[in-house]
C-alpha cells in the first residue's frame, strides 16, 4: 500500500518540488501537488506544507498563506487526526494557523542562514519520529531568516512537559549549547508537535537530504516514520 501524500503550493512555494522528489522518487510513495486556491484536500493520507517564501513572506511569512482557501481543509484534517507536517515556512503557516503554538522571529543574528545543523531527537512517539531513535543526531540543513522560535515562558514550559519538542538543535555529539542553536530559539527548539501528535513544524529541511549525493540521507527517517505510521511498514 503506498501512502498518499498531498503537498501543497502557494505563491512563492520553492521547496515543493523537493518534497515531491522526497517522497514519491526516493521514498516510493504516491505524491501531488494541491494547489493553494483548491478548497478539498482530496483523497490523502499525509498533508505537507513544504518551505518557501510563500506570498514573498510579505506582511510575515505565513501570514497571508493562512488564509489560503486550502487551510480550512488542512485545519479539518489535522482536527481529524490526520498528519500534517510543516517545514520552514511551513512551519510558520501553521503556527499563523492556530495548528501549533508561537511564533518565528527573525534570526537572532539578523541574518538568512542557509547550511547543516545538526538537531538531536527528543521523541520517538509521533508519526514523525517512530523510525528514529531517542536521542539520535541527524544532520540536516536549514535555510531561513525567521526560524527563531518563540513562545511565552508558560507555553515553553508546558512543551516541555507534554514532551511537545521533537527536535532540538545541538552540537554533532548530541550536547545542546548555545553555539549550537543557530537561530536563538527559545530552548534550542528546531521543531514541536501539537498536542495530539499529529501535526509537526520544524525548521531544518528533511526533503533536502534524503540521498547521499546531497550529503545527507538523514531526513529520510522522517518520511519513513510516516509510512510506517500510515501503512504499518517499514520502508
Amino acid at each position: 500500500m503506498a501512502v498518499r501524500f498531498g503537498i501543497l503550493v502557494f505563491p512563492g512555494s520553492n521547496c515543493d518540488h523537493d518534497t515531491y522528489h522526497a517522497v514519491k522518487h526516493v521514498a516510493g510513495q504516491e505524491a501531488r501537488f494541491i494547489w493553494h486556491k483548491e478548497t478539498k484536500l482530496g483523497d490523502v493520507d499525509v498533508v505537507i506544507v513544504p518551505g518557501g517564501f510563500s506570498y514573498g513572506d510579505y506582511l510575515r511569512p505565513g501570514a497571508i498563506a493562512r488564509f489560503s482557501p486550502i487551510m480550512q481543509d488542512v485545519i479539518r484534517f489535522a482536527r481529524e487526526g490526520g498528519p500534517v507536517i510543516g517545514i520552514c515556512n511551513g512551519f510558520q503557516v501553521l503556527c499563523e494557523s492556530g495548528l501549533l503554538p508561537g511564533v518565528l522571529l527573525r534570526n537572532a543574528s539578523l541574518r538568512f542562514i542557509c547550511k547543516y545543523v545538526h538537531v538531536r531527537v527528543e521523541q520517538t512517539d509521533t508519526p514523525f519520529t517512530n523510525a528514529l531513535q531517542p536521542g539520535q543526531v541527524l544532520r540536516i540543513p536549514i535555510a531561513h531568516g525567521e526560524g527563531n522560535y518563540f513562545a511565552p515562558k508558560e507555553v515553553l514550559e508546558r512543551l516541555e512537559a507534554n514532551g511537545q519538542v521533537v527536535f532540538r538543535y545541538c552540537e554533532p555529539d548530541g550536547r545542546v549549547t548555545e553555539a549550537a542553536n543557530p537561530n536563538g530559539s527559545a530552548h534550542n527548539i528546531a521543531g514541536i508537535v501539537n498536542e495530539q501528535r499529529n501535526v509537526l513544524g520544524m525548521m531544518p529541511h528533511p526533503e533536502r537530504c534524503v540521498e547521499a549525493l546531497l550529503g545527507s540521507e538523514d531526513g529520510l527517517g522522517i518520511f519513513r516514520s510516516l509510512i510506517r505510521h500510515v501503512a504499518g511498514v517499514s520502508v
